[in-house]
């Protein structure tokens, strides 16, 4: 062996082991290479092309990306999906009224035509994965690139995608895409052809009692009893092609589903999950971490945390506010638990220091492989961090306060061609421009929203945004605090409120029965929501004079990490993508003389009960079939009902919905979460540690069968 190979295994030999026996979202073209042989010894029953296979049905083929950040399983040769009741929330949400509040009280459709349509959902297949490195390479050098970050801009690698694949067969294919997505940086590229249906319709979706059980208190955490599944159906036109939502519409008979297993998982057996895992950011530096715990997660932790006290308080006061702010709450405290359990596996992990390693260790192989482009590339992102940490802190203030934390932020503010039709007498002209004010009007003030809620935490948020940057840093419109409202800003909100035609129902009304100049061009909604917005543009600019820098800096770093490692299979961050991972079901030990089994069953969820606490009130239903046992073929053998377990896949969000599959790939259950001391596997997989909670199937079908009565549908599943 001669001295450089020498230096190479010696360097990886005292790297940091970064891929483990479980770790990974691996692409499923790449198995055979990659890891096939690894999932077979540990208890995988099929091959390859079982999984994916570009010529024939495969696994893959039952497997839909749902409403663009879900997964979701086809379970049914007639097109029944399969997915998380969270994931469906906002349809749910949608449907819900106080008459037939659907969240409450959940759904089921007893006939097709009960079957609920909803716009704006969609599912896409993917039909084929094909890696493009070399025919984008070609092309990026063919271009002129005057801001250097061609070789990651979505918007020209679709279009490279299009003109690869030829319009000729778009259009013979209807329905059909096709998107190149870059991996390591840029380092590598893929080309995924997809197929996607709109006509998605609500089947079936337990009452959030038990779709949301736990709710907020057991979001992240592990022991866990929540059925959390909806059932939806694809619909397309009579040859099966996509089509828009229309009566003709029938059912999708797709290339494949999933049988559904009985049996479960004992105890380590094998595992696996295949989804659309959203991000990861498994080849951070040090300085990166530390970013995204002192700037990143601290200001999501801190302004969420006040957003929700406020929102919660306001729902509880009244249940017609509760239907209104579900989907928000829910969704803002999801992100917000999971930016407390980054920063406490941050610290409690080590991860700077497993980071500080892995660079040490490329500086080192870099000087002596003589690749100083990579030794520049880890100096170039410490400074970058450096230089854009003031920039992060106000952008992520003016995302979080601002614009998610106060609604009217998307106020209307393009109001330059009702002015013109004002002034130019135009009657025709005023009455569109009126009515297209209208309707951007009603995209913020809709049936979810509620004057009085955001009044209330626009305070909030208002005082903590202005605590946080200086006014030097603020959007323009706040210069009126101090110079009219004596720095008074709840007297200001009120003010808006009070003055603008976005205030209330009756302002706007008042407005479009006589529309002036003055009253758009002094309108104090207008003006802050033009600001903030303005102000974030700003900052995205200053952002950007870095941007392409450090995407160049970050595509070296990683390239030189894929050069360093040589042979040893690495995985790409998740990117959206489709990919596969497996396991085993196991339990962990998340502190001393503390262990967690790897299943739960219905005794949980009667010992969690309080009546007095919405987020654990069971349905009299479910407690007679506790008290009975009557849970028929779905209990397990000692009689008890199961409903969640866990398995050590590496899981992130964008796996919410997706099915967990046993080494015949029959489906055991439905990816709804991971654990707390798991969140921070974005970062840094902890074998030990690392969990992802999966609702048991036959919780899910003991639901829809007996307590439902929805048996019917089982009757289309191959169970």
């Amino acid at each position: 062996m001669n001295m450089r190979n020498t230096f190479l295994v010696l360097s990886i030999l005292f790297l940091p082991l970064t891929i483990n026996a479980d770790e990974g979202m691996w692409l499923l073209n790449l198995l055979k290479k990659q890891k096939i042989t690894d999932m077979q010894a540990l208890g995988l029953q099929l091959n390859d092309t079982d999984i994916y296979n570009l010529n024939g049905t495969s696994l893959k083929d039952a497997i839909v990306m749902f409403g663009g950040g879900c997964t979701g399983e086809v379970i049914s040769p007639n097109g029944l999906i399969l997915t998380n009741h969270h994931c469906g929330y906002n349809q749910l949400q949608n449907h819900s009224t106080l008459e037939h509040n659907y969240l409450e009280n959940g759904f089921w459709a007893m006939r097709p035509e009960e079957e609920l349509p909803n716009p704006g959902l969609s599912v896409t297949f993917i039909d084929s994965i094909v890696e493009v490195t070399d025919y984008v390479t070609r092309m990026l050098e063919q271009e002129e690139d005057s801001t250097g970050l061609k070789f990651l801009n979505l918007r020209y690698l679709n279009q490279l995608a299009k003109e690869r694949i030829g319009e000729r067969f778009l259009k013979e294919h209807p329905g059909t895409d096709v998107e190149i997505r870059p991996f390591y940086s840029g380092n590598q590229y893929y080309m995924f052809v997809k197929k996607t249906y709109t006509d998605i319709r609500l089947v079936g979706a337990p009452p959030s009692s038990i779709g949301k059980f736990g709710a907020d208190t057991d979001n992240w955490m592990w022991p866990r009893h929540t059925g959390d599944f909806t059932l939806f159906r694809i619909y397309a036109a009579p040859d099966g092609t996509p089509a828009p939502y229309s009566e003709n519409n029938r059912p999708l008979h797709p290339r494949k589903w999933l049988k559904i297993s009985l049996y479960g998982l004992k105890e380590n057996d094998f595992a696996m999950m295949i989804g659309f895992p959203a991000r990861t950011n498994t080849y951070y530096t040090s300085w990166e971490v530390a970013e995204r715990r002192d700037i990143d997660n601290a200001v999501r932790i801190r302004v969420r945390n006040l957003r929700q006290e406020a929102m919660l308080k306001e729902m509880l006061k009244d249940p017609a506010i509760k239907i209104q702010y579900a989907g928000k709450y829910s969704s803002s405290t999801n992100a917000y638990k999971n930016a407390i359990g980054s920063s406490w596996a941050i610290d409690a992990r080590n991860f700077e220091q497993t980071k500080k390693q892995e660079q040490t260790s490329l500086l080192k192989w870099a000087k002596h492989e003589n690749k100083n482009n990579y030794i520049e590339a880890v100096r170039l992102i410490e400074q970058i961090v450096l230089d854009r940490r003031n920039i992060r802190l106000r952008t992520w203030m003016i995302d979080e306060a601002l614009l998610r934390g106060i609604e009217f932020s998307s106020a209307p503010t393009d109001i330059a061609p009702i002015i013109q039709s004002l002034k130019s007498r135009d009657q025709a002209a005023q009455k569109e421009q009126i009515r297209l004010l209208t309707a951007a009007f009603r995209r913020f003030f809709n049936k979810d929203y509620s004057p009085n809620v955001d009044k209330t935490i626009a305070k909030i948020m208002l005082k903590e945004y202005c605590s946080q940057i200086p006014a030097g840093q603020q959007p323009t419109c706040l210069t009126v605090l101090k110079r009219k409202y004596k720095g008074n800003i709840d007297n200001y909100i009120d003010e808006l409120f009070a003055r603008s035609i976005f205030g209330s129902e009756s302002n706007f009304s008042a407005f479009v029965q006589s529309p002036s100049v003055k009253a758009l061009e002094t309108d104090p909604m207008i003006q802050f929501a033009k600001s903030v917005h303005e102000e974030r543009q700003k900052l995205t600019v200053a952002a950007n004079t870095l941007d392409a820098a450090y995407a160049s800096a970050r595509h070296d770093y990683e390239q030189g990490l894929l050069e360093m490692y040589g042979d040893k299979m690495n995985f790409p961050d998740a990117n959206s993508t489709l990919r596969i991972t497996y396991g085993q079901k196991k339990g962990y030990r998340p502190r001393d003389a503390v262990f967690y089994q790897s299943q739960t069953t219905l005794d949980g969820v009667m010992q969690k009960e309080d009546p007095e606490n919405w987020e654990f009130v069971i349905p009299e239903r479910l407690k007679v079939f506790y008290r009975t046992r009557d849970f028929g073929k779905y209990a397990l053998p000692d009689g008890r009902l199961p409903v969640a377990f866990t398995v050590n896949t590496h899981s992130t969000g964008g796996n919410s919905g997706s099915p967990v599959m046993n080494g015949k790939g029959e489906l055991v259950g439905i990816n709804f979460d991971r654990n707390w001391e798991g969140v921070g596997g974005d970062i840094e997989y902890l074998p030990d540690y690392q969990r992802s909670i999966i609702v048991d199937i036959r919780y899910v079908l003991f639901l829809i069968d007996k307590y439902a009565g929805a048996g019917y549908l089982l009757k289309e599943m191959d169970i």
